[in-house]
């Protein structure tokens, strides 16, 4: 068997692990310490959270998206595909490393979505970018942590409690969608999702389309109403 081969690592704010890009063959590993975040075998269930979200807004040529968490580029991939030539995808991504890798090593893996003159990158806090906002975007994703229930950054917590949810609700135009790719379901999340006013769906997707773990994906909307 091929070996495990380290192509970079980072630090990340408040963790005690670096985060670690390695390679075996064909396969690509994004890790935090020993724990794998990111494959690039198993990426059917972020493409759908995607596909999913951004679909209500395939036709409209203005649509403005953002996306917390770049990963290895595929959530933004399966958005790109979807949406209109006028429009805005938007990628918060924490660790600069990340961006650098989806640059460089991983940029082939999907396409490479960065190049993309839709596409516009911050490195920071995707939480920072849309708290405060009004009606902003037509859809909010966090595949930032491994869901509500995350593993990786207790930083993330805000993201999923009713302030972050309320917040992702004002910022979203009328009949926005807030989509969160989750390794594991939560009920509690659900009932805060509907307690900010979202109408909640929930999805369950193979990690590789037919085959491979389930994730869930929230997909809540808000109610239709002035799209500015």
């Amino acid at each position: 068997m091929l070996p495990w081969v380290e192509l970079g690592r980072a630090e990340v704010r408040g963790e005690r692990e670096p985060l670690v890009l390695v390679r075996r063959g064909e396969e690509f590993v994004i890790r935090l310490g020993t724990n794998a975040l990111m494959s690039s075998a198993a990426h059917g269930s972020e493409e759908a959270l995607a596909e999913l979200a951004c679909a209500p807004f395939a036709g409209y040529a203005d649509a403005r998206m953002l996306i917390g968490g770049l990963g290895m580029g595929y959530t933004l991939a399966a958005a790109l595909r979807v949406l209109a030539t006028g429009a805005r995808v938007e990628v918060a991504e924490l660790v600069p490393a990340v961006v650098e890798w989806n640059r460089g090593p991983l940029a082939h893996l999907a396409g490479d979505p960065l190049a993309d003159p839709r596409a516009h990158v911050h490195v920071g806090d995707v939480g920072k970018l849309y708290r405060g906002l009004d009606g902003a975007y037509d859809a909010i994703l966090l595949d930032v942590d491994n869901g509500p229930d995350g593993l990786t950054r207790a930083g993330n917590d805000w993201l999923y409690g009713v302030e972050g949810l309320a917040a992702a609700h004002r910022a979203l135009k009328g009949g926005g969608v807030f989509g969160v790719w989750s390794a594991t379901s939560d009920d509690a999340f659900t009932q805060r999702l509907g307690k900010v006013g979202f109408t909640v769906e929930l999805r369950t997707v193979r990690a590789r389309r037919k085959r491979g773990g389930r994730h869930t994906l929230w997909l809540g909307r808000k109610r239709p109403g002035r799209r500015r």
